[in-house]
């Protein structure tokens, strides 16, 4: 079985999107979805560490039990738990990237955005 992973925010209206655009762009049929309200703010400044350490111990299952094929980090347009424009959300999303890959160094990550349309954009995320 081949898994791929998202930390995803827990608004219904992305999951659908993310869900088939991660089947797709990993060529999977299973994902490990992880929610939370705003993960990408919450990884990228990382001020409350409880939440930050609940959404990675979701993510080492994934890696270590699943073995997942990749990882996708996810901000969203009008979203309540990070709230701010396309410019903030991709700034966060491309913050919790880089966090993300220095805590699994060989494991392929991606940010999304996910836009008014409710349509899924890959980042380019540099890894400085």
């Amino acid at each position: 079985m081949k898994y791929c992973t998202v930390v995803n925010c827990m608004d219904g209206r992305v999951q659908r999107s993310v869900l088939d655009y991660m089947m797709d762009r990993f060529d999977v049929p299973y994902v490990d979805t992880i929610t939370a309200p705003g993960p990408n703010g919450i990884l990228h400044r990382q001020m409350d560490g409880a939440a930050v350490r609940a959404i990675l111990s979701c993510v080492d299952v994934s890696v270590n039990k699943h073995h997942t094929v990749g990882i996708a980090v996810v901000g969203h347009y009008d979203c309540a738990g990070n709230p701010g424009d396309g410019e903030h959300q991709n700034m966060d999303t491309r913050g919790a990237v880089r966090f993300l890959r220095s805590q699994y160094p060989n494991t392929p990550i991606v940010g999304l955005y996910v836009n008014e349309r409710w349509r899924v954009e890959e980042l380019e995320v540099a890894d400085s």
